[in-house]
């Protein structure tokens, strides 16, 4: 045998050469390619991720927070709307239910309200006429309707079944603004826009969730801790917090 088979061909080195340093850029370039999809892949993940906690805040935000200003507990009108709205905006609420009628009596003129709802219009706070019926004979003072309000509340839960659906039936009927009902009733068959359940105490967990808006009462709260808490759980767990009410909040100054 011819001792040639047996050495390489300068020519055949060249060749096996050229092939191994392309077989390696080949293996570089397919494992930078990978590693670029890789990280456009973690990046996706994370901007997905960045997005859904945004959408989230931004659900916990758009809750109605209210502030409930119950005109028994202390009485609020021109001389002193200023201050409810500045602790308003300051406790971080987005709308109030200004008590307006009591027991049968509308406690304010239409142009006493409708510079109410200008005022609160002007520090981005929503505001709806709360009404607070005692008894069957009392009858929604429809004047209100043209006052500017984003809603009227319906505060009866002292009225039997049937005397409340009428009411609210009245308020359907005749009103184009949103309706809202505050009841201690969680089983309560009206559907307004928002159906407050007055949940006050941590006892009434279990009849905070989605559908309705829960509610901390100032007074049934032992501290600012315990505030803080009740107010947290009643806005992750439900569609927003009435906080009852204005006077309480002060007083207790949380």
């Amino acid at each position: 045998m011819s001792r040639r088979k047996g050495r390489n061909s300068p020519t055949r080195s060249r060749v096996r050469y050229y092939l191994v340093g392309g077989i390696a850029v080949a293996a570089i370039i397919g494992y930078l390619l990978v590693s670029a999809a890789a990280q456009g892949q973690g990046g996706t993940a994370r901007t997905t991720t960045t997005q859904q906690t945004s959408a989230s805040a931004t659900g916990t935000a758009s809750k109605p927070i209210i502030l409930y200003v119950n005109q028994g507990n202390g009485a609020v009108n021109g001389s002193n709307f200023v201050e409810l709205l500045d602790t308003a905006t300051s406790h971080g609420f987005n709308t109030i239910f200004f008590q307006v009628y009591r027991s049968g009596t509308l406690l304010f003129t239409d142009s006493s309200l409708s510079q109410f709802v200008a005022s609160a219009h002007g520090q981005g706070l929503k505001i709806y006429f709360a009404l607070y019926f005692t008894n069957t004979t009392q009858t929604i003072p429809s004047s209100i309707y043209a006052d500017g309000e984003d809603g009227v509340n319906l505060d009866m839960s002292t009225l039997p079944i049937g005397a409340q659906t009428a009411l609210f039936n009245e308020l359907s009927s005749t009103y184009t603004g949103r309706s809202a009902i505050t009841t201690t009733d969680p089983t309560l068959p009206l559907k307004p826009n928002l159906l407050i359940v007055e949940t006050y105490g941590s006892g009434n967990d279990q009849y905070i969730h989605p559908g309705i808006i829960a509610s901390v009462g100032v007074f049934a709260t032992s501290s600012r801790q315990d505030f803080d808490q009740q107010f947290q759980y009643a806005l992750d767990n439900s569609d927003g917090v009435m906080v009852f009410d204005y006077a309480g909040l002060v007083k207790a100054g949380y």
